[in-house]
């Protein structure tokens, strides 16, 4: 059983398919060399979660996560040929690396006799299975949550039985490399792994306070709660989501899905229906990771000059001297998180008012995100830039006031996380007519 984006042990049809007709499993994590890439949050996150798994993998089962560094078309195959194993099991990999990587594993395997075999995915319906009636792929999130709704989401998958056979760890010790030194993440790190996760399930099921001042649980409150980032309004699954500590058929198959379509269920449903969404997107058109998905935006006016990186470094230290967009940034900085709807108003911010490409921004979020995801994050950096599938019209310019006076009325967000303001560096006005005169160029040409 290679684990990758699914770091528990229920739930989890590859590790039961791995496990079937008495067959004994050898649990393997691989530390890709790509992976020093990622953020110094996200991998001491990662840091964390294999410990509480190989702890798990030892306390039920008495054998332990099995930990090689390298090249997974290298590493693979040795410990496959070593155990003299005829299947690796895998849940599917439908981002462009993983799509790449796991071709190369196959084809290796396959000069040993041996076979790559893929057993579920990270995602509630899989990549590619939601069409249009003459098989084509949606570009557009309303008709394809419509469809996704439909598909048919598998009930989640049995725990593993105490009768699954696995590798003793005596016969795993020679093999195993040591974890890695954990970076030092910068940033509070929340509690980690497949436990951790449930136990965050579980209390977003329970009461919460709601805006109206009644005690209504997070799910049923989240339609009310989710746009207020001041207020506990949302899961904070989205990184045990990104590691796989827990599956969003976890999650659905908890939820009363049969209320009205702003019904909290209902809506919660909707943002994991996105999460799938941005993966086809991705998988249908693996360009899109760092291009625009809207190619006319390719001739956009951006700034990328000297000037243009000294903004952008202002950006990113939350020392804008507009409130909602500082505050989220330096959430960032000091959690590995934001909240959504302020993703989107720095976003906005960043490409519409400093006139910034959206991949600085993306990139910078990958750096620092706990829930780093390539189609979720790069994606929404498109939503909000106007470039992408469903994109907020690029006219519609977000006024980061106007939105703070909205969504953070009392200022108790802003006053979280923003201790000292500064000036504004820009007028947004004027920036609203520069971006707005960006566009009519676009067009002319």
């Amino acid at each position: 059983m290679w684990f990758r984006r699914d770091l528990r042990i229920g739930d989890l049809p590859a590790l039961l398919a791995a496990g079937s007709d008495n067959q004994t499993v050898v649990p393997l994590f691989v530390i890709d060399p790509g992976f020093a890439r990622a953020g110094a949050p996200r991998r001491a996150l990662l840091h964390g979660i294999l410990n509480h798994l190989d702890q798990q993998i030892r306390d039920r089962f008495g054998s332990r996560l099995l930990i090689r560094h390298g090249d997974p078309a290298v590493e693979v195959p040795a410990i496959a040929a070593a155990f003299d194993a005829s299947t690796v099991y895998v849940s599917r990999d439908y981002a462009p690396y993983g799509r790449q990587r796991d071709t190369l594993v196959a084809a290796a395997l396959a000069e040993q006799g041996r076979s790559l075999a893929g057993v579920g995915s990270p995602y509630a319906v899989d990549p590619g299975r939601v069409l249009k009636g003459d098989g084509t792929p949606y570009k557009v999130f309303t008709p394809f949550s419509k469809i996704w709704r439909q598909a048919g989401v598998e009930p989640p998958a049995p725990d593993p039985g105490g009768d699954m056979a696995w590798a003793p760890t005596s016969a795993l010790d020679e093999y195993c490399h040591p974890l890695f030194d954990p970076p030092e993440p910068g940033c509070r790190l929340p509690s980690v792994g497949e436990a951790a996760a449930l136990d965050r399930w579980a209390s977003f099921l329970d009461a919460a306070s709601a805006a109206d001042g009644t005690m209504r649980s997070g799910v049923s409150a989240y339609n009310d709660l989710r746009d207020q980032p001041a207020l506990a309004g949302t899961s904070h699954l989205s990184p045990d989501l990104k590691w796989g500590t827990i599956h969003p058929r976890t999650l659905l198959a908890d939820l009363d899905l049969s209320g009205p379509k702003d019904d909290g269920a209902m809506v919660f449903s909707s943002e994991l229906a996105w999460r799938d969404f941005y993966a086809d997107v991705l998988f249908t058109q693996p360009h899109t990771a760092w291009k625009n998905l809207n190619t006319r935006f390719d001739a956009m006016p951006v700034d990328t000059d000297t000037a243009a990186r000294r903004r952008f470094d202002q950006w990113t230290a939350g020392e804008t001297g507009f409130g909602i967009v500082d505050a989220g940034l330096r959430q960032l900085l000091a959690t590995g998180w934001m909240h959504n709807r302020v993703r989107m108003i720095v976003a906005s911010f960043l490409v519409k008012d400093l006139h910034l490409p959206w991949q600085w921004g993306a990139r910078w979020f990958m750096q620092h995100l706990l829930d780093g995801d390539i189609a979720s994050n790069n994606h929404g950096w498109q939503w909000a830039a106007g470039t992408g599938t469903d994109a907020s019209p690029y006219f519609r310019v977000f006024n980061p006031t106007t939105q703070q006076e909205r969504y953070d009325r009392r200022g108790e967000y802003v006053d979280r996380w923003v201790k000292t303001s500064a000036e504004p560096m820009v007028d947004h006005g004027v920036e609203r007519e520069e971006a707005l005169r960006r566009l009519r160029m676009l067009r002319d040409a």
